[in-house]
């Protein structure tokens, strides 16, 4: 397998301790959705009646219907290098950039993930039983198969385990599931009735943290005015006028796919293959059994300080020290996003100020939407909120 087919535009690295919050946890920039105000076009709902009509079509499942997601980020970073040869997939690129993914949804066992290139394309494609992964710039087609490594299931692939073969399949359904799972007492929430998404009248939910220490200033989720379908996602800094994140229709249409969309055959001379969602996985660059494994016994030793938006998590050293060693997979493409995400660290750590207090002392980073604290003994506290939140919870025993 080629090193750029290993790579497959993934969005997720196995980087070293002291980024590996900052950079897996931060959402961040580029250019923005435009969201269109006008007259009212939707009959007037409250946050009460717009969550329950979510929920149910949430419950109802998702609809036939294709469209183009567009997610785009900006954190506020420093100059973060590249390394040559990762493109517009690497950590560097996706921290600052705009990223594009193009879906058809049929059905659980019938839909098609396409991720463009500059000069390429990769795509998940699934009809049935047969389910494709076609990497045209490795000129390679994968037919997936049911089972997988530890840990990842042993059941048909549908299309929640798209992000396994495919880490960008991210849209705006799935963050939205999470987002109206978290909303609690410490939050404000308002609706519009006057927005436009991908040319569509949608409301809006606008989710305001009441904690000013949160580095969030709201969140706002567009949900389709008819099938109460999630549109889009923006989630505001307080430091900023514009998202630092924001995960999008640009276009959508609620009506059956053409069945072609979801046909496929291997080009003549193409490289074929098969493999489990599982094994796709693994071929990313990084051994995925063990590290979710690792993940599940890091959260389980980390411990929180705070509740909702100000949520604080603090891993002890001896989780820091099994961050650091984590493996970075084998083959060229492991050793790329090794050297790739080490370099990020490196820069990072340099844009570091020192913080001092009862607790001892340490470094302190900053970005729009998160900041991440390294205790001099050891220890890494991270979450949505400013470093004097940060240096608070480090005081905590």
């Amino acid at each position: 397998m080629s090193e750029q087919a290993r790579r497959g535009r993934a969005v997720r690295w196995a980087v070293p301790a002291a980024a590996i919050a900052l950079v897996a946890g931060a959402i961040g920039a580029g250019p923005v959705i435009a969201a269109v105000q006008g007259d009212p076009t939707l009959p007037e709902r409250t946050a009460e009646q717009l969550l329950a009509s979510a929920a149910q079509a949430s419950r109802s499942g998702l609809k036939p219907m294709s469209g183009t997601v567009m997610q785009t980020a900006s954190l506020g970073l420093p100059a973060l290098p590249g390394v040559p040869g990762m493109g517009g997939s690497s950590p560097a690129a996706l921290l600052a950039g705009s990223h594009e993914l193009k879906v058809w949804y049929g059905g659980e066992d019938k839909f098609r993930f396409a991720l463009p290139g500059r000069m390429s394309e990769t795509d998940l494609i699934a009809n049935g039983d047969q389910v494709w992964l076609w990497q045209s710039d490795a000129n390679k087609a994968t037919r997936v198969k049911a089972g997988g490594a530890e840990g990842l299931g042993e059941g048909k692939p549908g299309a929640a385990d798209a992000h396994k073969a495919l880490p960008t399949a991210t849209t705006p359904q799935q963050l939205a599931q999470e987002l109206l799972g978290r909303i609690g007492a410490d939050t404000v929430v308002s609706v519009t009735n006057t927005e436009k998404v991908a040319d569509r009248a949608a409301y809006q939910l606008v989710l305001a943290p009441k904690d000013t220490s949160s580095l969030v200033k709201e969140v706002k989720l567009a949900l389709d005015g008819e099938t109460f379908v999630p549109l889009r996602i923006q989630v505001y800094a307080r430091s900023a006028a514009e998202p630092a994140f924001e995960v999008g229709f640009t276009s959508v249409t609620f009506t059956p796919p053409a069945a072609e969309n979801f046909t496929f055959t291997p080009p003549a001379g193409a490289k074929v293959e098969e493999a489990s969602i599982g094994e796709l996985a693994e071929e990313r660059g990084a051994r995925q059994g063990e590290k979710l494994r690792q993940g599940e016994e890091i959260r389980e030793k980390a411990r929180t300080v705070g509740k909702g938006w100000t949520t604080v998590a603090v891993i002890p050293a001896s989780e820091m020290a099994k961050l650091a060693s984590a493996p970075q997979g084998e083959g060229p493409a492991g050793q790329g996003a090794g050297q790739d995400a080490a370099a990020i660290t490196d820069t990072l750590l340099k844009s570091a100020k020192p913080i001092s207090g009862t607790w001892g002392s340490g470094k302190v980073i900053q970005t729009k939407l998160v900041s991440a604290l390294l205790t001099d003994d050891g220890r890494l506290l991270v979450g949505a909120v400013t470093p004097e939140k940060l240096s608070e919870a480090a005081g905590q025993k």
